[in-house]
Formats: C-alpha cells, sequence, structure tokens
C-alpha cells in the first residue's frame, strides 16, 4: 500500500486515542470538530501550518443561507450541469436552510452583530433569487490586526474564525498547530482506524481514532505539480495560501478514493510581484460587484482597463459576470502552431485617469513569512516593476513586448467601443467601460490567479468518501473544499456556506458511528 496509509494490525501501537481527528483547522475543519464534540466525542483537530484558518480566513465571510431550500437546489443542479448527484446537493440545499439559525448561536459567545443582506445567485437561472447571506458586521473588542496579524484580506473572514475559535476553546477541543497528518491508518478492507501526525519537533505519533476520520485540508492551490497533471493552462497562481498542496486529497487517493470536478477552481487573474522569493502568490485584480447577464444596466462601476494577448489584441470581457469564478478560463487557450499559451502572461492597459481611479491590485494572504500592501495611488508598484509606465503606447507596447501597431489599433477600437458604450467584441457592460487616452500610460504582466480549488475525492450525502467502486470508505469522511460540490459554475459564498454545511454533517456522521474497537 502507498506510504500515505498506514496498514493495521494488531502489532500496531497507538501513542494516543480519540473518538474522532479532523485534519485541516480552517472554517470547514473547525465546524466539524464542534459538530463532533456537540455530538458527544472527544475530538482531535490538528493544523499543518503555524496559523490556523487556511484560506477561509482571507474571505469576505458572507454564509450563503436560503429562506427556500427547493429553489436553493434546482439553482445548485442547473450550476452544476449534471457534475454532482442530486443527493449531495440537496443536502447543502437544506443545509443552507439551517445556517443563519446555527451561525448566531454560535455567535453568542462572541456578541457578534449580524446583517443580512438579501441577494440572489450570480446568473438568472431557476432558484436564482433563494439565497441572502448571513454576515457578522462587528464583535465587541475585536482587533483582526492583533488577533491574526498573519491575515490580510476582506473584513469578514477574521471575524467569523474568532466565532469558530472560540466556540472550539469554549469545548475544550484538543487543537494542535504545526502538526500536519503524514498518514491514515487503515484495515486491510480500507476501514480507517486512525493517523499518524508528526509534532512541532519532527516526531511521528499514531492516534486512534475510534469512530472516524474527517479531511478538511483544503484543495491543492500549493501543488504545482498537481495543477500540471489536472489543468491545461500554466501557470496558474494562488492567491492566498501556501498550505494546500492535496495531502487529503493523496491520503483519500491511497485508499481507492473517486476523484471529481479536478478541474475546477474559483478563479480570476491578476499580478505576480517580480520578487518571487518576496512574494510568491498571486495578487488578484481588484473587486468589482457582480453583475447578471440581462441586468447588465445595474453594472455601473467603470473599470479602467482592458487586457491583450501576447499579439496586442484583446481577447475576452474583461468583466464577465463573476469574474472571481470564470474570470480565469478565456487564458486556457493552447496555440499549437507555437506550442504556447498565447495569453499567459496576457497583459493589462490603463491611463493616468484610471491609476488614479483606485488601487489596481488586492492582495490577500494568511502567512506571517510574507507582507505585500498595495498602494492607493499605484505608483509603488510602478517604481517595484509589478507596473509599467510609459509616455505612449509605441513605447508602453515596447515595455511589454507586444507589436506596437497592434496596441495602439486595440486601444483605438476600444476608445471608439466606450465612446458608443457598446463593446461590439465581446459585450462588456456598457457602464463598465472606460476610455483609455490621458498619458502616461500603464501596463502589466496578467496571470490566470485562484482562490481556491473544487476537486478532490468524491463523498456522498453523508460526507463520507466514495471509492472508486462507489462505496463508501469506512470511517473516512471529507468537508470543505476538499472536494466541493461545485463542479461546474460557483456561487458566490458557496464553498463558506459548504464549509458550515459539510462540516456540521461530517461531524455529526463520524460522531455517530460505534467504536471500531
Amino acid at each position: 500500500m502507498s506510504t500515505l496509509t498506514i496498514p493495521w494490525d494488531e502489532s500496531i501501537a497507538f501513542d494516543e486515542e480519540f473518538d474522532v481527528i479532523v485534519a485541516g483547522y480552517g472554517f470547514a475543519g473547525a465546524v466539524s470538530a464542534i459538530s463532533a464534540a456537540d455530538a458527544g466525542a472527544r475530538v482531535l483537530l490538528v493544523e499543518k501550518m503555524r496559523d490556523p484558518g487556511g484560506i477561509s480566513i482571507c474571505s469576505h465571510g458572507a454564509v450563503c443561507s436560503t429562506r427556500n431550500p427547493d429553489g436553493a437546489f434546482a439553482y445548485l443542479k442547473t450550476t452544476n450541469a449534471g457534475r454532482t448527484p442530486d443527493p449531495v446537493l440537496r443536502a447543502l440545499a437544506d443545509g443552507m436552510q439551517e445556517l443563519e439559525g446555527y451561525v448566531r448561536g454560535l455567535a453568542e459567545v462572541t456578541g457578534a452583530e449580524f446583517m443580512i443582506r438579501e441577494r440572489g445567485g450570480n446568473y438568472p437561472l431557476p432558484g436564482e433569487d433563494s439565497f441572502y447571506y448571513t454576515q457578522i458586521t462587528s464583535i465587541p473588542n475585536f482587533d483582526a490586526a492583533q488577533h491574526f496579524p498573519q491575515v490580510r484580506g476582506r473584513p469578514g473572514g477574521p471575524m467569523v474564525f474568532y466565532m469558530l475559535q472560540k466556540n472550539i476553546e469554549r469545548r475544550g477541543i484538543d487543537v494542535r498547530l504545526e502538526t500536519p497528518v503524514r498518514g491514515l491508518i487503515a484495515k486491510p478492507g480500507g476501514e480507517v482506524v486512525g493517523a499518524e501526525i508528526e509534532t512541532p519537533s519532527g516526531e511521528r505519533r499514531r492516534i486512534r481514532s475510534r469512530r472516524g476520520v474527517i479531511l478538511a485540508c483544503g484543495g491543492f492551490e500549493g501543488n504545482v505539480e498537481m495543477q500540471r497533471q489536472y489543468w491545461q493552462m500554466t501557470p496558474v497562481f494562488s492567491a492566498a495560501n501556501r498550505g494546500n498542496t492535496g495531502d487529503g486529497i493523496r491520503m483519500a487517493q491511497a485508499l481507492g478514493a473517486n476523484l471529481w470536478h479536478m478541474w475546477h477552481f474559483h478563479g480570476s487573474y491578476g499580478f505576480r510581484h517580480p520578487d518571487a522569493e518576496r512574494y510568491p502568490l498571486g495578487i488578484r485584480v481588484k473587486r468589482f460587484p457582480d453583475w447578471i447577464p440581462g441586468l447588465e444596466s445595474r453594472a455601473v462601476v467603470q473599470a479602467p482597463w482592458i487586457l491583450v494577448d501576447q499579439r496586442g489584441r484583446r481577447f475576452m470581457n474583461e468583466f464577465p459576470p463573476y469574474v472571481q469564478d470564470t474570470g480565469a478560463r478565456p487564458f486556457e487557450l493552447f496555440d499549437p502552431v507555437t506550442q504556447s499559451f498565447p495569453r499567459i502572461p496576457a497583459y493589462m492597459v490603463f491611463d493616468e485617469l484610471g491609476s488614479r481611479r483606485f488601487p489596481m491590485g488586492n492582495p490577500a494572504y494568511n502567512d506571517r513569512d510574507v507582507t505585500l500592501s498595495w498602494s492607493r495611488d499605484n505608483k509603488t508598484e510602478v517604481e517595484s516593476g509589478i507596473l509599467r509606465r510609459a509616455d505612449t503606447l509605441t513605447e508602453l507596447a515596447g515595455l511589454l513586448g507586444v507589436d506596437e501597431a497592434a496596441l495602439e489599433a486595440t486601444v483605438a477600437r476600444w476608445n471608439r467601443f466606450c465612446a458608443a458604450r457598446k463593446d461590439e467584441e465581446f459585450d462588456r457592460p456598457g457602464g463598465t467601460m472606460m476610455k483609455i487616452q490621458r498619458p502616461p500610460y500603464y501596463g502589466a504582466e496578467i496571470w490566470p490567479v485562484l482562490s481556491n480549488t473544487q476537486g478532490g475525492p468524491e463523498h456522498d450525502a453523508r460526507q463520507r468518501i466514495v471509492s472508486v467502486e462507489s462505496g463508501p470508505i469506512p470511517r473516512l469522511f471529507a468537508a470543505g473544499e476538499m472536494g466541493s460540490s461545485f463542479g461546474h459554475l460557483y456561487l458566490a459564498g458557496g464553498n463558506i456556506a459548504e464549509c458550515f454545511v459539510t462540516g456540521r454533517i461530517a461531524g455529526r456522521e463520524a460522531a455517530g458511528l460505534a467504536s471500531w474497537e
């Protein structure tokens, strides 16, 4: 068997015993541990990184909820395009109906204040109006910079994680950081009976799990080799965290897990820092409001840039309805003649008026070894080399390495579209368009940047990881992003909802099993 699986027999000596082991301390792992503890289990929660929170803590923290689970199911079914079984989607939709009350209950320990934000799905599909967002707006005496100085992102994620952390502490759950799971201990038939962990000092310890193991250790954003094998386009850069390296996926595979959705990641586009050692992550472009097809008139925030390929020509609508989810997909074109991806990198182009509007980049990370802020006027990024500045488009083309005539023609055509408020090439909403005409001009390399992966081991509606033979692997569960239910289009706030829903299910199911001893 793989070294990721340790065969169990009577000779194996365990160093410790728990009812449930949870691997990964982000939103999903925290909720899994809380749920298992509330069901009466003694829980061990381990996290391989020095700081908990995963990528969850960088998020906006809006928990997608519903008052209409039938409508939510209809929407999820349509947007997953047959790639996820109905019972799994049904469990997610039904769980979303309970989220507002559940989150409010957890928040009592912190005294958090809430707002309910009415907002539907991202596309005009059946059930689109079924969703709303449960959002923590403030917590008394909580300062994100003080509690989580290694985190930079949206304001809501740290508040949600703080709430979960306080609930973990209140329940006395055993938490161990810098403690990766190195392998699962399983009987010859695949039944999981424990895990081998590595302590911060490097000691290997074998932990018996009397009832089950929950893998909530995220996707494979930080594993370049897995990206090469599962995705056509390359390179793609993670925007938030280096810790998600597919560990849980590979451990599940070693026990025969089936995989799904491996192609699908939640991704946009953005910048790279010239000093990759100083800042190895991707930097997403500024976040703009989403818009719904058919309601383009509501897209009224001007975005000052266009994107061009390596020939100097536009190749996409720079602002599709949900750019954070599908913005990376047009970069995937492969040219068999040149044996290259002519849109990786692509190039952003904007002018002086655009540079004055807002910071172009939006760094986010949960990593104490990096630090980066984006200047309000974008001048620091010119000095660092992220952005290039030129007095003319001809000069800018030379700096970017694209054809001068092509770039000038592209910008001229774009300005004509802006004057008419109609993008005749890619139907970008007129309200988002802005001319590029005031020197100096700016440009930058632009790369596919992902927020998180959706692929991983397949699971059923009870969060049991499913083998290639279509049966559940005994006592092995998944929660959160690791094998997400989202297999085609993403729902804003959906992964956060999924962390809560699947964590509750996985914790309850694992804790409810009889001991294997």
